[in-house]
């Protein structure tokens, strides 16, 4: 069994991911910025994340913030793996990052390059969206009597459980480049995500669909972040929903 950093990995992917490979016999550190023994800011780096990867041969980095400060911590957790020989760097992106000129993607986008250009073996994943995050933006939107939604946008959703263990078979295997992406099972237009959570919670909103405008809004809207080609996601949003509502109804 080899042992098996985690960054993130009190967050929603990690920590699934943490579950598995421990399920599967192999010592899992967990790294964030609060989790003990290795509690680490990786945009500051230091010498504790040189403890962190003492004689670690794997790291699965899902540690991100859409504030900011990802290459920055990607710089460090690289220069450190450097360091302490790791074998394998596993890394978690979005598809689209290369065709949706949003700043989050663009940030994504250059991690895959350190990335690539580390010297470490490495291995990049892209999936589509969680559908714990389309959620949690349906959430914040059903905060007004009126959800508005941006016009014409699809989404194609995945059960985080399904990428949590693509990427735990992928951090036992050898480094493998670019991975082929990972997308739901279902390409849905945007309001209809909406009415199933709506449904779902027994909240009672109108729906409106307004058009937006900007190059990261053309970019979703030509489906820049979507993989229809690879739909290899079994669970759906309602089932999603089904289990996170649990029949429970909504104001």
């Amino acid at each position: 069994m080899t042992t098996i950093l985690v960054t993130g990995g009190t967050g929603t992917l990690g920590r699934l991911v943490t579950e598995r490979l421990r399920a599967d016999g192999h010592e899992v550190r967990v790294l964030s910025r609060h989790a003990q023994p290795y509690a680490v800011d990786l945009r500051k780096g230091g010498p504790r994340l040189d403890e962190a990867l003492a004689g670690v041969d794997t790291i699965v980095h899902c540690a991100s913030s859409p504030g900011g400060g990802d290459e920055e911590a990607a710089r460090h957790l690289i220069a450190a793996a450097r360091r302490a020989a790791v074998r394998h760097l596993v890394y978690i992106s979005i598809v689209g990052v290369d065709r949706v000129p949003f700043g989050y993607y663009k940030a994504k986008l250059a991690v895959e390059q350190l990335v690539e250009e580390s010297g470490l073996g490495w291995t990049v994943l892209r999936t589509t969206q969680f559908h714990n995050l389309v959620v949690r933006v349906l959430e914040a939107m059903a905060k007004l009597p009126v959800m508005l939604l941006p016009a014409h946008v699809k989404d194609q959703p995945i059960e985080v459980a399904e990428v949590a263990d693509r990427l735990a078979d992928l951090a036992v295997a050898a480094p493998a480049g670019r991975v082929e992406d990972m997308g739901g099972p279902e390409v849905r237009t945007f309001d209809s995500l909406a009415r199933a959570y709506l449904k779902a919670t027994g909240r009672k909103r109108l729906v409106v669909r307004v058009p937006l405008w900007g190059k990261g809004y053309q970019g979703f809207r030509s489906g820049g972040h979507l993989a229809p080609e690879r739909a290899v996601g079994k669970g759906t949003f309602e089932e999603f929903l089904g289990r996170r509502s649990g029949g429970g109804r909504g104001a």
